[in-house]
């Protein structure tokens, strides 16, 4: 698995600096920034692509839970607090863990453990989930006729249904099997054995009609006729 981007908010220097140390020990953690508070984490949020947060409670300005509440889709969520009392509160954000400070180095590789179940993508049985605004959807990658990018977001179409879901397409098409899929256009990848027909510019799968780009017909077509 890909490492797990991970972003620290606490306004304490110290609580800061031990979960960091912590994220290091484990080669599956990338820190990429530590914030002070959430104001400037949300900042960040709003640019940065971050799978995990370790996220303090008791901040000035703005409280953990209070920036939970303004995030439509937010990645996944450790709590780290000094507080127990706000535990039952947290999880109506769905929340992964809620630990208390200080922690130990066991129960923070418990927590990552358990974020790193739910963040693999793919699964035995050809298998996926799928992070939605308000779970983890787990489909059939045998089951997907094809995935639109829309920015930072993805619309997964399959057999039965479509699945809006909080990551880049680049990032899911890294996930996929690459002898299934292929992409098409920068916005397309499909999967190869849901094509009915090719006419033109134009990828027929059932009902729906998937561009290719020009830049990218010649591979498209290299990789279809082998």
């Amino acid at each position: 698995m890909k490492k797990i981007r991970c972003l620290i908010v606490d306004d304490e220097p110290l609580a800061r600096e031990g979960i960091k140390e912590y994220c290091d020990q484990i080669s599956l953690l990338h820190v990429v920034a530590v914030c002070k508070n959430a104001i400037i984490a949300n900042e960040y949020l709003q640019l940065n692509e971050i799978d995990l947060i370790f996220l303090d409670i008791n901040m000035p300005l703005l409280t953990g839970l209070e920036w939970l509440k303004t995030l439509k889709n937010s990645p996944l969520v450790i709590i780290t607090s000094a507080y127990s009392e706000h535990a039952l509160e947290s999880y109506n954000f769905e929340v992964i863990d809620y630990l208390v400070k200080p922690i130990s180095f066991d129960r923070f590789l418990q927590a990552v453990n358990k974020a790193e179940r739910l963040l693999t993508t793919t699964q035995v049985n050809n298998m996926i989930f799928l992070k939605t605004t308000n779970t983890l959807k787990k489909i059939s990658v045998s089951d997907i006729l094809f995935i639109e990018s829309m920015q930072n977001y993805v619309k997964v179409t399959t057999d039965t249904e479509t699945i809006i879901s909080h990551i880049t397409l680049k990032e899911l098409y890294k996930q996929l099997p690459k002898e299934e899929f292929i992409q098409t256009h920068k916005s397309y990848v499909i999967s190869k054995s849901k094509i009915n027909e090719i006419i033109g510019n134009q990828i027929r799968i059932k009902e729906y009609q998937i561009p290719i780009s020009v830049r990218l017909k010649k591979e498209v077509m290299q990789i279809l006729l082998q």
